[in-house]
């Protein structure tokens, strides 16, 4: 029989650099972080998932190839973690497993978010049950799908002493504000890492911008941020959320040519780290002032990135999860643990103050191995 403390969970997100897999115990309901293991995408697996983010020149044999490739990387990752820790399959209660979003529209007659990674291939390969599909039971009781992540922040993070913010920067950046005694709310802000990243790409051909380093050199234009910041997109009212089919690589082009000015490509990165910490900074200044500001994700690992953001926010301090017990890399990982355990428990989740879903609802669909 499973130990029902132990569950994985499985997350590969807006950067596409790899998948993130967490064991999570919870004896006697305390969440504890036993083990981790990341797995980097293959070369071929990223360009595919890249191309089928794009929304053209893709085929359904695409989309299904590759469905079923994310599905046994995931599995693979599963087995190597718990290989790694001397665990088997029967050890484990439960994978929560977010999958790979290559599209999501939550704005629309047919609102829609798709994440691939097929649960089935991974419950078979690991001989584990998986639950997977958590955003679209959210769209159906019209939710925004997105963020889900600051479901986990409001059970773990929460003081009732102090208000709080939690900020998750991967690709796309969003917010979970904490209040003491108030409701709790979160949102996509907007972009986190996701123009960083295809900038350096484009001009180093490095995936990301170790430290900020190569932003540091630069200086932040004041033209390009206005015009950025322009996107309707930051002065929408929550909840709301968004994705690559937004912010990616073709929008940035279109505002610097929108901008029709020469700008020094370093000027650029920097602008783009500038874009990130304005919006995130905006939008929490625009609601309340924590007293306290933990930030998770790769984003806590940019150093320029974590100096600027608590630059603008002087009322507050600035620091990373790892301070309150969860580990900046791994929260979003904990976080599809947590609801899979809540999904095997038969337990509904009331994301409302997050993404507007109607009620509170069981989410995920269980796979059984």
């Amino acid at each position: 029989m499973p130990n029902n403390e132990l569950y994985i969970g499985l997350i590969s997100g807006t950067s596409i650099d790899g998948v993130d897999c967490s064991l999570v115990s919870f004896t006697n309901n305390k969440l504890s972080l036993i083990a981790t293991h990341f797995e980097e995408s293959p070369s071929a697996l990223r360009e595919s998932i890249l191309t089928l983010c794009q929304g053209t020149n893709i085929s359904l044999q695409m989309l299904g190839e590759t469905d079923i490739a994310i599905g046994k990387f995931f599995a693979s990752a599963v087995n190597r973690l718990l290989t790694d820790i001397d665990l088997t399959a029967s050890d484990i209660c439960a994978i929560g497993s977010h999958g790979q979003t290559i599209w999501h529209q939550p704005v629309s007659d047919n609102a829609f978010t798709l994440q691939i990674g097929d649960p089935n291939t991974i419950a078979q390969l690991t001989g584990i049950t998986t639950v997977a599909d958590f955003r679209q039971r959210d769209m159906a009781l019209g939710g925004q799908g997105a963020p889900l992540a600051p479901l986990l922040h409001r059970e773990v993070f929460h003081s009732e002493l102090i208000d709080r913010a939690v900020i998750n920067i991967g690709g796309i950046s969003n917010v979970t504000m904490l209040p003491s005694s108030n409701t709790p709310l979160a949102f996509d802000t907007g972009p986190g890492n996701v123009l960083m990243d295809y900038w350096i790409g484009k001009q180093r051909q490095e995936r990301f911008d170790k430290n900020g380093e190569w932003a540091s050199k630069g200086s932040t234009d004041k033209d390009l941020l206005r015009c950025l910041l322009g996107e309707p997109y930051f002065s929408r009212s929550a909840p709301k959320s968004t994705g690559r089919e937004l912010f990616n690589g073709s929008w940035l082009e279109r505002k610097l040519k929108e901008l029709g000015k020469t700008i020094d490509s370093a000027d650029i990165q920097a602008t783009l780290l500038e874009c990130t910490v304005s919006s995130i900074s905006s939008a929490i200044s625009g609601l309340s002032c924590p007293q306290e500001i933990y930030v998770c994700g790769g984003g806590a690992h940019n150093t320029e990135l974590m100096e600027k953001l608590a630059l603008a926010n002087p009322q507050s301090s600035v620091s990373t999860t790892t301070r309150l017990g969860i580990d900046a890399d791994w929260v979003e990982a904990v976080a599809f643990a947590w609801m899979a355990k809540q999904s095997i428990e038969g337990k509904k989740i009331d994301s409302s103050a997050f993404t507007g879903a109607s009620k509170p609802t069981i989410l995920g669909g269980i796979y059984q191995a």
